[in-house]
């Protein structure tokens, strides 16, 4: 059964009034053209509503049960090719970050991302896209490996954060985030980012520095989430929708600001309305970007990289 969010009720009274009609359609009679009007409707009515959704309503879609994860994008634009690849060597596998190899019609890539989980028991498994130090340590792992053979990597970001918890710290969760960072900058093959759903804090950032950055149309990327943020500020999650705003975290604001390279349009009503779609738009914008960097010189690849971290959030007075 479909999800609907609060904001797509007109949607959903449409896609009821479809569901009956199919049910007529099964007693013989003909509702085929009330039908097509219907579908017209639906469609007019979801590109509307997305394309005047306000901050918070973004959050809510990046958070859409049905919307596809790390692994069912990896799996698509690979092709099936996709290995996995396990353990960071000295703690063990940590099940919210994947990792491996694929094949992108002939060119291996070393995919890493959050996955989140699928149902209530591999949500649990998955921490629910939230990865411990070993974690991280699993990423960077793979990524010095992409290195050594000299493969693109490809990150696939989809996190309500680090793992919080007291063993994460005690384990180092800061100073594995830290590294990642620092390596990142410095690692000497193409690397891609793309946010695909939530991008939260240092949990996002962990394997966020890349050559390109971009961000598919209904995601956000902050250094807290909205609700967080409302209850730091107002005692209260009831202003998330105001802290959502605020925050200027959506696919557009952070273009705007500079801070991601790049919009990668979704379909109309989100990614989860046609996933097979949004798969083969984001391998699309993965193969033109790889195309340009794989072209460049590794010295000039990492100075491009470092200058334009560096360069963020810097001004001058005039």
């Amino acid at each position: 059964m479909a999800v609907y969010l609060d904001f797509e009720e007109p949607i959903k009274v449409l896609a009821e009034q479809l569901e009956e009609n199919k049910k007529l359609q099964e007693k013989g009679i003909d509702t085929s053209k009330i039908d097509k009007e219907i579908e017209k409707k639906i469609y007019d009515t979801r590109k509307e509503i997305y394309s005047n959704l306000t901050a918070w309503q973004r959050v809510q879609v990046s958070r859409h049960p049905d919307r596809p994860y790390t692994l069912a994008y990896i799996n698509a634009i690979s092709d099936g090719t996709f290995i996995e690849l396990h353990g960071d060597r000295t703690v063990r596998d940590d099940k919210a970050m994947v990792g491996g190899f694929g094949s992108i019609d002939g060119q291996t890539v070393m995919f890493i991302g959050q996955q989140k989980g699928i149902n209530t028991k591999m949500r649990q498994l998955r921490n629910f896209g939230m990865a411990n130090p070993e974690g991280y340590r699993k990423a960077l792992r793979l990524m010095k490996l992409a290195e050594k053979f000299n493969k693109p990597v490809v990150c696939l970001v989809d996190t309500p954060g680090a793992f919080p918890g007291l063993e994460a710290e005690e384990r180092g969760q800061g100073e594995a985030i830290a590294r990642n960072l620092l390596e990142m900058s410095q690692l000497e093959v193409p690397i891609i980012v793309i946010i695909i759903g939530e991008g939260a804090s240092g949990g996002a950032l962990g394997i966020g520095i890349g050559d390109k950055v971009l961000m598919l149309e209904n995601t956000w990327y902050s250094v807290i989430s909205p609700e967080s943020c409302s209850s730091i500020l107002w005692r209260s999650w009831e202003f998330k929708e105001k802290a959502a705003e605020a925050l200027k975290l959506t696919a557009k604001d952070m273009y705007e600001n500079k801070l991601v390279d790049g919009i990668i349009k979704e379909p109309v009503g989100g990614a989860h309305t046609n996933p097979e779609e949004m798969f083969s738009i984001v391998k699309k914008e993965i193969q033109k970007h790889l195309t340009k960097l794989s072209e460049t010189e590794k010295d000039k690849l990492v100075a491009a990289r470092i200058k334009k971290f560096c360069s963020m959030g810097v001004y001058e007075e005039t």
